[in-house]
């Protein structure tokens, strides 16, 4: 089980004990939905089947769409809606979730089939479709374009869960045009889902998920690139180094190709930027020796401690966590163990990452907390017997 699998079904197990200790406790988990009326969602992948999910999960009417009819059958299978019938009155509110390449033609086609609901998308590209849009004279008053900044490795309606949008952004691209009643049908449904919030330009947007999405899926690519004529013995040194800057490289190719077509602009200026990094920190490492060398070397080093401190943590917050690293028995029931303990300490595990030793039946669990709680994390541990780095 991977480390992502292993986390997500830690926080299942949590929920599920929260909803049981409500039950005994005679109260409703049941959530109250603000979305009114019936969403119909186009495309049943991850992010449609999702959306479907925690929408039902909160009692809302769910309709679904595909090209492919396995997937609407594979979706509904899972909860994420129903498929749409031939008698079913006109959705309040329509969810295109379509690769990028057709978002055009299926936010055209909504708009036309259903005149009285707002239509929204949630790709991860929003000026080329709008332009689209605009370029073919439609009447864009029911339109919002969007975009949860959520996702997984993996596509599909297997992968999807209710809970992938909690505590995550959520763009909302409104114009001049747009009325309160359109933007709220859109906002409503983002908060129902647990989003938060933001108001950008489709311009805005796609310059900012071209550097904190787009630049990282094409570099980490590119590094785990060169993983594949390198040596055996060199992989099997792998660590979490190499874990965390390639993770995003088993993405879906296809997919991605789209992605980066429909924000190639924006993409191109920031390659040729970081290039421009890469080549001068090549230069001063062709001769380290050199004058000046070893500062360039630093200073690139040191822009990188500084960007990484910029970057959100939980929930979008800009709170920081420490990192306590505890030894873990590769045996049955130890992780289960582990979590237990720490929930019995009163300390809350922000994240978690696993790793395994290679060769010995031994696995690191870095688990990150609130700095204030480490020391005395540490401390409780050992006490306890666990083994910490």
């Amino acid at each position: 089980m991977s480390a992502d699998q292993q986390r997500d079904l830690a926080s299942e197990r949590a929920l599920a004990g929260t909803d049981a200790h409500l039950r005994d406790r005679g109260e409703s988990t049941a959530l109250v939905a603000r979305t009114r009326g019936t969403v119909h969602v186009i495309g049943a992948g991850l992010l449609g089947a999702s959306i479907g999910l925690g929408l039902r999960e909160r009692g809302v009417d769910v309709t679904l769409e595909d090209l492919s009819p396995t997937s609407v059958a594979l979706a509904a299978d899972y909860g994420a809606g129903r498929p749409r019938a031939a008698g079913d009155p006109d959705p309040d509110l329509v969810v295109v979730a379509t690769p990028p390449d057709v978002i055009a033609d299926a936010v055209e086609r909504a708009l036309r089939t259903y005149p009285r609901a707002v239509v929204t998308d949630v790709a991860s590209v929003k000026l080329a479709p709008f332009e689209e849009l605009t370029r073919r004279g439609l009447d864009l008053a029911n339109y919002v374009g969007s975009h949860p900044m959520a996702g997984r490795e993996r596509g599909g309606a297997i992968m999807a869960r209710a809970d992938l949008f909690v505590g995550r952004p959520w763009v909302i691209c409104r114009d001049a045009e747009t009325s309160a009643e359109v933007l709220a049908a859109v906002e409503t449904v983002a908060l129902d889902l647990g989003g938060v919030l933001i108001e950008m330009t489709p311009e805005e947007h796609d310059r900012s998920v071209g550097l904190v999405s787009h630049l990282p899926q094409v570099v980490s690519s590119l590094l785990a690139a060169r993983l594949v004529p390198a040596a055996e013995q060199a992989i099997e040194l792998a660590g979490g180094g190499l874990r965390d800057t390639t993770r995003v490289a088993a993405s879906d190719p296809e997919l991605w190709v789209q992605i980066l077509g429909a924000n190639s602009a924006p993409v191109v200026e920031l390659l040729d930027a970081f290039s421009a990094d890469v080549a001068a920190f090549a230069d001063a490492l062709r001769d380290p020796s050199r004058i000046g060398a070893k500062r360039r070397i630093a200073d690139l080093l040191a822009a990188g401690n500084s960007g990484v401190s910029r970057i959100p943590g939980k929930h979008g917050s800009s709170e920081r966590f420490a990192t306590i690293t505890v030894l873990v028995d590769d045996t049955p029931g130890q992780l289960a163990k582990l979590l237990t303990e720490l929930g019995e300490l009163g300390i809350n595990m922000e994240d978690l990452r696993l790793e395994h030793s290679p060769g010995a039946q031994i696995g690191f669990a870095e688990i990150a907390v609130l700095p204030e709680v480490a020391e005395r994390a540490v401390a409780d541990l050992i006490e306890r017997g666990w083994r910490t780095l």
